[in-house]
Order: C-alpha cells, then structure tokens, then sequence
C-alpha cells in the first residue's frame, strides 16, 4: 500500500480521497489555490501546498506545478480524482516518467476508452449493443449526409474526445445535421483540441444507465451494478438513482455482464463506468466509457457497502481485487441529489458569493459530501457543485421522502441553489411514477 499520496483535485471529492488515505494509514498531501486556501480539505490534509492563483488553469491545470509539489512532498501516488487530470493521458505519462504512481487506468486504457470512436470499436468487439452509426471518424458534411440518410433521422454528430455534453449536435434533417456538423467539430477543437467527430442513431427520448466497475491490474473485475441517471440537465446530471426503477432482473443481468466484457476487452484496471442509453422497449445501448471515479459514486457504495476510493488506492498499489461478484450484495435504494451554486429562477445561473447560512440534514440514511461551512465563499472559477445528497432507505418511496425532508432541512444562503429545483423533480407525479427521460427537466420543468 501507499504510504504518501498527492490529492490533485479540490472540493468535495478532494476532501472525500483525503478520508478514505487516512482509513488506510496513508499520509495525504493536497494542493490547492489562493482561492481555496481556507477549505476544510486543505486543514485536514498532512501537508498542503499552494499551486497558484484562483484561475484553474493557473493553479490545479498547471502540470508543472502539480508534478513540482509532488516530487518535493516525496509522495508515492497521485490521485487525480474527478474532472482537471483525471481522464488526461498526457499527465498520466508524465506520472509514470516520474516514477510516481497514477490512481487510476494507464495512458494507454484512457487513451482507448477516452476515444469514443475507439471505444465503441472495442465494445463490438466485446459484443456490447452500440448505437447504430458510424464506424470512425465523419471527415466532412457529405459523408455525414450520406450516413444519416441510411441510418435514419434523427442522429446525433458527437465529439470523439467529448465530454459533458460538449461538441454534441441533434439534427433532423440534413439543413440542421449541415450547421450541427460544422459547430460540432468547431466547439470540440476548442474545447478538446481534437475535431474530430462521428455520428450515431439519436435515441428518442432514452433513459440514461450506468454501470460501476472495478477492475485490478491481475486480470479479476467486479460490477457494482448500475445507477439511473436520466435525470439531467443540458446533458450535466442532476439526480442519480440505484437501482434503475425500470430495469427487469434479466436486463439488469445482461448489461452489468456487457459492462464487464467491455472492461476486459479493453485490459483495464481501476475504477470505470460504462454509460448506456436505454430506448423505450429497454433495449440497451454503449455510449461511453468514464476512465475515472464518478461524481455519483456514494449512490453505488451506499446500496453494496463497498468503498470505491479505497478500492482505487489498494488496485492502483498493485492489490489483488478480492471480491467475487457473488460477495456484492444490492440492498435497499439509494438516489443521491447534486446541489449546485445555480438559481434555477435564472435558468440555472451560476451563484457564487459569501455563504451565511450552512445548515446540513442529516439523520437515518442520510450522507451529505461538501467541501463547504458557514462562513465559507462560493468561488466563481470552478465548477459550480457545492454539495452532494444521498439518502439509502429500502424501498424508492421511502427514499423520496427522505430526500425530500433532507432538502427542506438543507439551508444555504444567502446564495441561490437548485435544492428547490430538486424537490420540484422530486415532485413530480412522472417522477414518482419513474415515467421519465433524458429531456424530462427541458420538457416538464420549465
């Protein structure tokens, strides 16, 4: 096991790596920035350093910097946690090079499975359902035509490194697929520095499906079955469920199953999640592979009792994943709600600004992930979650009600949050019936 190890992240997810090091008797470094000097993560810490200015790009992008403190702090490992390095290949090479370990794939996995063209060539191989489309990259407008036409509108042009709903485009006819194809490429090289794009079937109105997996570096995976996360906002997820309230016993063994072919296929290690699309006859279908620990991650720990950063820190220290899938145990439903510094009235406007008021819930069943305490600032150079809500009771009525009591106790202020827009989804009668889509918010929430 590691002895020392760098937490290259900030907020929530950098204080909830910092728990789990300690757990294990593992000293924990943190970097951080001018802006997040006084945050909870960086007072716990072992030992702390200062990477640069607010601005992101300054300060936990910048390579130098992050490589710098590691090597100075003598740590083992680095843990990129989620978003900034942690899907990023090049950094994981400059990790190796230096001779400090990554918590996560190796370059070569991520640069596979961060490929969306390349992934979905690997999940045919494994015989996982895909999106009908094309079989690489869509190099101009005709060849795109020419596709969509045979395969049927509506279809969707994609970014082969995107992400986050970045370098995405509907297009319904070949007018609209024309403009979609053009700002498609024209958004992902700026955004991903790569334009390359494809094309695939654009589902109507699908459900959005993810599977947890684990995977060491002995060859041995494990699925922690799969989280509902069809509850979205301009593709950014907002509420994540287990299990999905629409999955049979029989799909639900299916896709965990092509799940775990696809990661082998691939040869990959640590923690991954392969993302699908389930259509309206729950025919299901690979869209994505995420190289990394998920925000949504306590959904699938509170429903199997298993600890997924742990898990990441033992495999990536060359740990043999001990556990059988017939020793992961699904219990009770658990549905996390991710509360952002947004004013839902504004259509989802960032709020930043001085927090007053922080009341946390709390209670049976009730986990809340926050980086933040009264008193604190919302800074307005990062990404704008703030706080994480996971309620596990035994059945999804029981969780609702609990999620809804958490969020009325939940008091932020005076900054605006979407803790109201959730108890409104949360509301809903086609919620509550799970009679929803990916366009539910868009369509029904205003």
């Amino acid at each position: 096991m590691f002895s020392r190890v760098l937490i290259a992240n900030r907020g929530e997810i950098a204080l909830r790596i910092v728990r789990a090091c300690h757990e294990l008797g593992i000293e924990v470094v943190v970097v951080y920035s001018e802006a997040d000097r006084d945050a909870p993560y960086v007072q716990l810490a072992d030992e702390a350093i200062c990477v640069g200015p607010a601005a992101a790009a300054k300060s936990y992008l910048n390579i130098p910097a992050i490589i710098s403190a590691a090597e100075l702090t003598d740590v083992d490992a680095i843990h990129p946690g989620y978003g900034f390095f942690a899907e990023n290949a090049h950094f994981a090479d400059i990790c190796k090079d230096c001779g400090i370990a990554f918590i996560g794939p190796d370059p070569e996995s991520m640069r596979q499975l961060g490929d969306k063209v390349a992934a979905r060539a690997i999940a045919k191989r494994a015989k996982v359902p895909v999106v009908p489309g094309s079989e690489g990259e869509i190099k101009d407008e005709a060849e795109a035509i020419k596709l969509a036409n045979k395969i049927g509108y509506p279809v969707i042009v994609k970014a082969a490194a995107g992400g986050g709903g970045r370098g995405m485009r509907v297009a319904h006819n070949d007018i609209s697929l024309r403009k979609g194809f053009i700002a498609a490429k024209t958004e992902a090289e700026a955004i991903f520095k790569d334009e390359t794009v494809y094309i695939e079937k654009f589902i109507v109105e699908p459900r959005h499906v993810e599977v947890q997996l684990m995977a060491d570096k002995h060859g041995n995976a494990v699925h922690f079955y799969e989280r509902d996360c069809t509850i979205q906002r301009r593709h950014q997820k907002l509420i994540e469920e287990s299990p999905s309230p629409i999955l049979n016993e029989k799909t639900r063994e299916e896709l965990c199953k092509s799940a775990l072919r696809l990661v082998k296929e691939a040869n990959y290690h640590n923690a991954a999640t392969c993302e699908f699309l389930l259509d309206k006859d729950n025919n299901y279908y690979f869209i994505e592979v995420n190289t990394r620990i998920q925000v949504e991650h306590p959904v699938s720990e509170m429903v199997t009792g298993h600890d997924l950063i742990k898990w990441q820190l033992k495999i990536a220290s060359g740990e043999t994943l001990d556990l059988k899938q017939r020793d992961i145990h699904h219990t009770g439903v658990a549905m996390e709600c991710r509360i952002n510094a947004e004013d839902p009235a504004r259509d989802y406007a960032p709020c930043p600004g001085p927090v007053d008021k922080f009341i946390v819930p709390g209670g049976y069943g009730v986990r809340v992930e926050t980086h933040l305490c009264q008193g604190a600032t919302v800074s307005p150079y990062y990404d704008s979650m703030i706080a994480k809500l996971i309620v596990h009771q035994p059945t999804r009525e029981e969780t609702i009600a609990t999620m809804k009591r958490a969020l009325r106790e939940f008091k932020i202020g005076p900054i605006k949050t979407t803790i109201p827009a959730c108890l409104d989804i949360l509301s809903h009668h086609l919620f509550v019936k799970s009679e929803v889509d990916t366009s539910f918010i868009e369509r029904h929430m205003g």
